[in-house]
């Protein structure tokens, strides 16, 4: 699935580009994950003005509302002047005067949703339960904690909940956590307050690593303009399961934590 680095690389990739232009039409595909919740005619004509990011939803706001677009599990976007015909997974495009912004989704867990304002019931339902993001200032190491205080679940799976910090997905937390020198399966109630704050610490530095080499693609993510990301190379941990440790040589171990797969080096990250 793509995570909040390889959400954000997508919006850098083509944000510039399409802000201005004037939507001349909508396609639609098979049916996403939600419906669009609009006519699609009455798109036409709108302008774009910016493309923003919540967590994994790109926002783009046009001049009269605007649409959420969610990549799911197996989700790409795609945007240029000129496009070849749509393929049978591509199921929403949006021709501007700038160019096409499409969506390939595969698995169709994706979704593009209509709302008249970030105050509209669509916008605060998908929304209205992220946690603060964790490259911006909100992100407070003393609120991280007290935060984590309150939950009595395994820190690998407060994290992937996202309502404490939004956008660490499973890979991130699989490599913040190494940083930090925890186990996934400790409980986040009984993280000491110096850990805390070396796991916010490796969060951030994660974070900003994977932007820096353009997210992880580990099947097909790609960004807007088709580049790969470079972040899985460098990984510590995510997927090197009976690989030795980069900085132990202890042999990565993995579990299974709410369906996910999750990677630790037993010797390095403490209980």
């Amino acid at each position: 699935m793509p995570e909040l680095p390889e959400v954000e690389v997508t919006r850098r990739s083509f944000a510039d580009r399409i802000a201005g232009a004037r939507v001349l039409a909508l396609r639609l595909g098979k049916p996403l994950r939600w419906p669009l919740g609009c006519d699609p005619q009455t798109l036409v004509g709108r302008e774009v003005r910016s493309v923003a990011r919540r967590g994994k939803y790109l926002l783009l706001h046009l001049d009269d509302g605007l649409l959420l677009l969610h990549l799911g599990m197996s989700g790409s976007l795609q945007f240029a002047a000129h496009l070849p015909p749509a393929g049978v997974h591509d199921h929403f495009e949006l021709v501007t005067s700038r160019g096409s912004l499409r969506l390939h989704d595969p698995r169709r867990f994706g979704a593009v949703v209509h709302a008249r304002d970030l105050d509209d019931p669509v916008a605060t339902k998908l929304l209205g339960g992220l946690g603060v993001e964790p490259l911006e200032a909100g992100f407070d190491p003393g609120r991280f904690h007290q935060a984590l205080r309150q939950r009595r679940a395994s820190i690998k799976q407060v994290l992937l909940a996202g309502d404490i910090v939004v956008g660490v997905g499973n890979i991130y937390a699989s490599e913040a956590l190494f940083r930090a020198g925890i186990r996934p399966t400790v409980r986040a109630d009984r993280i000491s307050r110096p850990r805390a704050l070396r796991l916010h610490a490796a969060i951030v530095a994660v974070l900003q690593k994977a932007l820096a080499l353009g997210g992880s693609t580990l099947r097909d993510f790609s960004s807007a303009q088709g580049e790969s990301g470079y972040f899985q190379l460098d990984a510590m941990v995510y997927g090197r399961e009976g690989q030795p440790c980069r900085v132990c040589s202890t042999p990565v171990r993995s579990l299974r934590q709410g369906q996910r797969s999750t990677f630790f080096c037993p010797q390095c990250q403490k209980p």
